[in-house]
């Protein structure tokens, strides 16, 4: 009957009990917040790793794709590949003794190759368009010796030169072993996540391939997680 209807949808509010003066207030009802699933948070934290950390076998060994026809396509797909990196304004390299800097700089060019998803070849070059200085003679060296070794111009081979370079053989252990033994602990999974990418650099023989990549950052979340993960 409609006298009875009940005011059910929504924006229904919660009627108050009377007050002294006979009138009744009504407050709103509040909606709970919708759960988040943490097997979706681990599993998008899993997707975001992976594609952040693709680079490092994303073509890795095969020449650089032309497109076919006319040969000048080439040079404009390169020119309008740069023109995106350079939206990203990243940042330049002067070399010098600081790990920090170099790490800094090493850790944007990451963040902005992952997000356009080069070549490992366009990778290498388009880093070497923002060295300078002491830093641009260093890779001069490091050229010749890859054209005369006949070396592929990988990520990870550029990572390796670099780290050798501008990392001493101290830190670069430290790191390693920081990588090795890194654990979510009291972390969120996107604190965790985030170390895992930080230290990740410093090991790249580790996780060259994308299941062993995956395989080592769950190993490194909380068992409780893993649990509910292998379910989902």
């Amino acid at each position: 009957m409609e006298g009875t209807r009940s005011g059910r949808g929504r924006g229904r509010g919660v009627r108050l009990p009377a007050t002294e003066g006979g009138s009744r207030e009504t407050m709103p009802e509040l909606n709970p917040e919708p759960r988040i699933d943490p097997n979706v948070q681990v599993a998008t934290a899993i997707q975001r790793m992976t594609d952040l950390l693709a680079h490092l076998v994303e073509h890795q060994g095969q020449p650089p794709v032309h497109q076919p026809g006319n040969p000048g396509n080439h040079i404009e797909g390169e020119d309008r590949a740069l023109e995106r990196f350079q939206k990203f304004s990243p940042p330049k390299f002067l070399g010098g003794p600081d790990p920090d800097v170099a790490e800094r700089w090493l850790e944007k060019m990451i963040d902005i190759f992952a997000a356009l998803h080069y070549s490992e070849e366009r990778q290498v070059t388009f880093a070497v368009f923002q060295l300078e200085g002491a830093a641009r003679s260093w890779w001069n060296v490091v050229r010749t010796k890859w054209e005369k070794e006949q070396t592929p111009r990988t990520w990870v081979n550029f990572m390796r030169e670099f780290n050798a370079k501008y990392f001493t053989s101290l830190v670069q252990e430290k790191k390693e072993d920081e990588f090795i033994r890194l654990h979510q602990g009291a972390q969120l999974v996107v604190e965790y996540e985030s170390q895992f990418t930080r230290l990740s650099k410093f090991a790249p023989e580790l996780i060259v391939t994308e299941p062993r990549r995956v395989r080592r950052f769950i190993h490194g979340l909380n068992v409780e997680i893993q649990k509910d993960l292998a379910v989902a």
